[in-house]
């Protein structure tokens, strides 16, 4: 009787613990996202434009990709609970500097020092998702874990716009500062103290980078996010503009886009429980089909919508496939190295993001809107090349 209450006990705190590392992701979702939501109502505020404001989502991007691997590799030399709830700390007073700022300057330090640890406090979580998860669930916990930023999207950033139309942009960030406060009492009692870690100094972490996976895989991250983007970044317009969707079905289609992503996440978990990398160049050749197919189809706007649902699906698939592969050649190969390697998905994100966003709007500058179906294409075709070597060299090693 005994163990079946200690079994019992064991799985209620790992379902415990499942959601509160989903709601940290969908937490710092939140933090990372809602800016886009309520950049017209800061612009009234403190009287700046719209482009200037722009530089907060650029500059975030940036020092996220930049302070996140610095961040994992020098916080090795201390235990992981102790490094992430001091990582919460410096968010919690990020976040709520934001929503106390009144000034461009301010909102730009404040958005600095967020960002600097947003990427770590996801990292770690990550690794401490895949101790905690029996190795039959890891795959699934993960995809949930990538799947709270898409909640984030869906749920996070329409409640936010909604506080900041309501009431006040302030407000949408002090309901993340009431979230962290939360996330924060629960890590204390839920995150796990014992997880297997490999000190040694920052040079020595990076030593992973002479696998020839590794650098496969991040550059596949790169090319597949650039081309989600070379889309995303002018999503709005393609729909109005191009598919003559009014803004009544624009918020809908929005709205829907995010639910797919969310579906797109969790069937990234199945597919890294049957085949993981191995099972991925199939879907990137079909992903690269439905960008050429993409550019015809506009004008048939519901056929687009179809398509541009699918390839929603295979932008987010990835995601459990990499961290997995990421996690596994560092455990086996360079284990000093893990909480650097558990970083790459959310770094190398922002890197293709950042590519595509500047592709789209190149292309965008010089030819019809409609043609960002040829770009996606490009990448698509770079990023099938990159996972069928990567799946070769991923059997090979194995």
């Amino acid at each position: 009787m005994a163990v079946h209450e200690a079994t019992a006990l064991l799985i209620m705190k790992y379902r415990l613990q499942s959601i509160l590392f989903v709601f940290v992701a969908f937490m710092l979702g939140c933090n990372e996202y809602m800016i886009v939501g309520v950049l017209p109502d800061i612009s009234r505020e403190i009287h700046a434009s719209l482009s200037a404001l722009g530089l907060l989502v650029t500059v975030f991007a940036l020092v996220y990709a930049i302070s996140t691997p610095l961040i994992t590799s020098l916080a090795n030399h201390w235990r992981r609970h102790h490094v992430l709830l001091t990582l919460m700390v410096i968010f919690f007073i990020g976040n709520t500097w934001t929503a106390l700022s009144h000034s461009f300057l301010s909102l730009l330090l404040s958005r600095i020092l967020t960002s600097t640890v947003a990427g770590a406090i996801i990292s770690l979580v990550l690794v401490m998702a895949n101790y905690v998860a029996p190795r039959n669930k890891r795959a699934s916990l993960l995809s949930w874990v990538f799947a709270g930023f898409s909640i984030a999207s869906v749920i996070g950033i329409p409640i936010g716009t909604v506080i900041s139309t309501t009431f006040s942009w302030h407000d949408s960030f002090w309901m993340i500062t009431v979230l962290t406060i939360f996330v924060f009492l629960a890590l204390i009692w839920l995150v796990p103290r014992d997880t297997p870690q490999v000190k040694s100094s920052f040079t020595k972490q990076f030593t992973l980078f002479k696998d020839s996976r590794i650098i496969i895989g991040v550059i596949f991250i790169v090319t597949v996010c650039a081309a989600d983007y070379s889309i995303y970044t002018y999503i709005r317009p393609l729909i109005t503009n191009v598919m003559g969707f009014d803004n009544t079905w624009l918020n809908w289609l929005l709205f829907a886009q995010g639910i797919v992503f969310i579906i797109g996440n969790k069937f990234g978990g199945f597919v890294a429980d049957h085949g993981g990398i191995n099972s991925l160049p199939i879907i990137y050749i079909f992903m690269t089909i439905l960008y050429l197919a993409l550019v015809p189809m506009l004008h048939f706007r519901w056929l687009a919508v179809i398509i541009i649902a699918l390839l929603c699906v295979s932008f987010s698939c990835y995601g459990a496939s990499t961290q997995l592969m990421f996690l596994d050649i560092a455990e086996h190969k360079y284990p000093q190295s893990i909480d650097l390697a558990s970083s790459f998905n959310s770094i190398f994100a922002n890197i293709g993001i950042s590519l595509g966003s500047l592709s789209a709007s190149m292309t965008v500058k010089f030819t019809s809107i409609a043609n960002l179906g040829f770009v996606g294409a490009a990448y698509g075709l770079l990023t099938t090349i990159l996972i069928i070597v990567l799946s070769r060299h991923y059997r090979s090693a194995n």
